[in-house]
């Protein structure tokens, strides 16, 4: 596995470059600061009714059109939402496109799975922070990095990968680290980790223990702590020593449990289920319902949620914050 950092960046490669950024939203916004406080000037691409573009004046950025954007800039960063790339590549990118600019893309599908198809005279890449915009601006402003993902999808000028690297520097990925991969890695490993693990997954495990506990009588917010309050100490355990050294960390009971009740829990099933979720990626269905789903489309969120649980973690943040006269 091939890793980058600070010392792999020439940021000399920048000086001449114009660049652009499509969206203005969480990462949007994240990158666009960054990139500013590195010493670049990049420009917000954005549709005249869009509601980001009295955010994106407010912050100090000039504010354009995509199709406009697109004829000023060398670099061109997608970091509008993955459901809509396929329209806007169609409707305001691909034909204004010229040979030797380069598309930057945070997240792979939309190129992997077809909805966007970049000419072969245009450099591509992949550079994706593997945390949310917050994240990135925080750590940037700490003088810190989040780790990224980073892949060449096509090199036409000859020097992609290293434009691509001063471009992560400039966001802040560089300070931590950017790790090689490939677009069709990165599509199907994000879409199957959120899904299946990281937002799917884990909102699915802490209710279903939250339900139990209060359907066997403990009080909302103490099943709400039970089950939550401690999953980040978990992690960044499991992040710095592995599940082993997570294990010989907690305490004994923990331990003993984890290993004895773990598996009745969550036995062999789900494997099965897990790998139908990754078949669902893999083969590109998933995104094609993604393609679907419209912006004005509610998201049916008491698949995942509901009041119960969500008063409880109202109440509970509301106690520790020390609200609760």
């Amino acid at each position: 596995m091939r890793v980058y950092y600070s010392k792999d960046a020439d940021r000399r490669l920048l000086r001449n470059l114009s660049v652009g950024i499509i969206g203005y939203g969480s990462q949007g916004r994240a990158q666009a600061e960054n990139m500013r406080d590195s010493g670049l000037a990049p420009l917000v691409g954005l549709r005249s009714r869009s509601r980001s573009r009295r955010t994106a004046y407010t912050d100090g950025f000039e504010v354009t059109t995509v199709g406009r954007l697109v004829k000023r800039c060398d670099v061109i960063f997608f970091l509008a939402p993955d459901h809509s790339h396929g329209k806007i590549y169609k409707a305001e990118v691909g034909d204004r496109l010229r040979p030797g600019q380069m598309l930057v893309f945070a997240h792979a599908a939309s190129v992997h799975f077809g909805a966007v198809k970049p000419p072969d005279d245009v450099d591509t890449i992949l550079i994706a922070p593997l945390g949310p915009g917050k994240r990135l601006r925080e750590l940037y402003q700490q003088k810190s990095g989040v780790t990224c993902f980073f892949a060449v999808h096509h090199d036409a000028t000859g020097r992609a990968r290293e434009v691509g690297l001063a471009l992560a520097q400039a966001i802040g990925c560089l300070r931590s680290a950017a790790i090689e991969t490939t677009f069709a890695e990165e599509a199907v490993g994000d879409l199957f980790g959120e899904q299946a693990v990281l937002c799917g997954g884990l909102a699915r495990l802490v209710k279903l223990g939250f339900d139990t506990l209060v359907e066997n009588g403990l009080a909302p917010e103490k099943a709400y702590l039970e089950c939550v309050y401690q999953i980040d100490l978990i992690v960044d355990l499991i992040k710095s020593d592995g599940i082993a050294g997570m294990l010989k960390k907690i305490s004994k009971t923990a331990a003993f449990g984890a290993i004895e009740s773990g598996p009745k829990a969550l036995d062999d099933r789900l494997r099965k289920n897990f790998e139908r979720v990754y078949r669902d990626v893999e083969s590109g269905r998933f995104f094609a319902a993604l393609m679907k789903h419209s912006p004005k489309d509610r998201l049916e969120m008491s698949r995942l949620t509901d009041d119960r649980f969500e008063k409880a973690a109202r109440r509970v943040g509301q106690l520790l914050r020390g609200k609760n006269q």
